[in-house]
């Protein structure tokens, strides 16, 4: 990625999932958030961002980069450390927020989904309106207060 050469940290985060050819299907990476790049730069640094190639703008309001908060995405990477399986979520307002107490994700808090196939933790990027879902098992959880 061209920001990585300029030396600015970069984080494009994805997930395995399988996708079909006409005469096979294979496993293949794709981004959790299609169409954005995370990039840490201080704002003296936004014409060099705006200026490499395939950045078609920062997110922002009013004109103004816009920050993500590091707890957002420290829970998103803390979920692609923890190597459970995870896939892209529609951002949800509603429901039960709760924090991880045990497990590779301690300390992550987001919203609690119950399921049919069992329990999801959905970790939302409130920037972009979008969201992550990471399975999560009972025993991990607890109310965020």
């Amino acid at each position: 990625m061209a920001l990585g050469w300029k030396g600015l940290e970069t984080l494009v985060p994805c997930y395995p999932t399988s996708r079909r050819w006409s005469d096979r299907v294979k496993e293949v990476e794709v981004p959790l958030f299609a169409g954005y790049v995370f990039c840490r730069f201080e704002l003296c640094e936004k014409i060099r961002v705006l200026n490499t190639p395939g950045v078609a703008k920062i997110v922002g309001f009013g004109g103004a980069p816009a920050a993500l908060e590091d707890a957002e995405i420290g829970g998103i990477q803390a979920a692609l450390r923890s190597k459970l399986r995870l896939w892209p979520w529609q951002y949800l307002r509603a429901g039960d927020q709760v924090r991880i107490e045990r497990g590779p994700l301690r300390g992550v808090q987001g919203t609690l989904l119950r399921e049919p196939e069992g329990l999801r933790l959905v970790i939302g990027v409130e920037l972009l309106r979008r969201a992550v879902a990471v399975e999560v098992g009972p025993e991990m959880i607890a109310p965020a207060y």
